[in-house]
């Protein structure tokens, strides 16, 4: 603690000074905000996605997109989800075969995701994922969305923490966080997002509501594609006395 720093503290014990630490609220970059505090998804889909920095921190085939929710008076809200001929999905040819609903309690969490992509006999993975992601990204003919699972997913109320991390052969290991908005919370931040497989995925219910969630996928659920990753999050425990009773 320098001198200024102590002078400051004078008046605060010694042993409560030794621990003291504050907040970080210095400027970071793009990528260090992205993968470390978190930011808003309406901020994401603004961002010139072709900027050199911009470009680097982001989890190649993740997309996000916007939704406007419509209010109607006296009665509630309207909004799309997505359309099968426009928008992002008409674009990289995505449509899913099954769409589901969850529920998650306020102040509770999903653990990390991932769904296994799928290579073509006598391709290598990091050479197919490679050439899918970097080398021809806009070769959306590539994708086999029959065979291996992609989630498109939309967040109708609450307000959710999502954070994807890039656990593919061959791709460092890049991390997005961003915050994402329910229908009953107007905003910018009222996303869609696209989720390739080999993204690990994790989601958090923000404040004291529930989290209401849809969500597409381009195979039918299929439990061997459902990779858990340090999920113990999602695990109830029983109280010690309970587990002592019952052994």
């Amino acid at each position: 603690m320098s001198k200024r720093e102590e002078n400051l503290w004078q008046g605060i014990d010694a042993d409560a000074r030794n621990a003291l630490n504050t907040r970080d609220y210095s400027a970071a970059s793009f990528a260090q905000e992205l993968s470390q505090r978190g930011l808003d998804g309406g901020e994401l889909v603004a961002v010139d996605r072709n900027q050199r920095e911009i470009k680097e921190a982001w989890i190649p085939g993740v997309e996000l997109f916007s939704r406007k929710i419509h209010p109607q008076r006296h009665r509630g809200s309207f909004g799309e989800f997505v359309r099968r001929d426009e928008g992002i999905l008409a674009q990289i040819g995505l449509w899913p075969k099954q769409w589901s609903a969850a529920r998650m309690f306020a102040q509770t969490a999903k653990g990390f995701h991932v769904h296994p992509p799928s290579i073509p006999d006598g391709a290598t993975a990091a050479d197919w994922l490679r050439r899918l992601f970097i080398d021809e990204p806009d070769n959306y003919s590539l994708r086999r969305y029959d065979e291996e699972q992609w989630d498109v997913m939309f967040f109708l109320q609450g307000r959710a923490e999502t954070i994807l991390c890039d656990v593919r052969t061959g791709f460092p290991k890049g991390v997005m966080r961003f915050f994402v908005d329910g229908d009953n919370h107007r905003s910018s931040n009222n996303i869609g997002i696209v989720i390739p497989p080999g993204v690990a995925h994790a989601i958090r219910a923000e404040g004291s509501e529930d989290v209401i969630m849809v969500y597409g996928t381009t195979t039918i659920f299929t439990p061997e594609f459902e990779g858990r990753i340090a999920s113990e999050i999602e695990t109830a425990e029983l109280p010690p006395g309970w587990r002592k009773f019952l052994k």
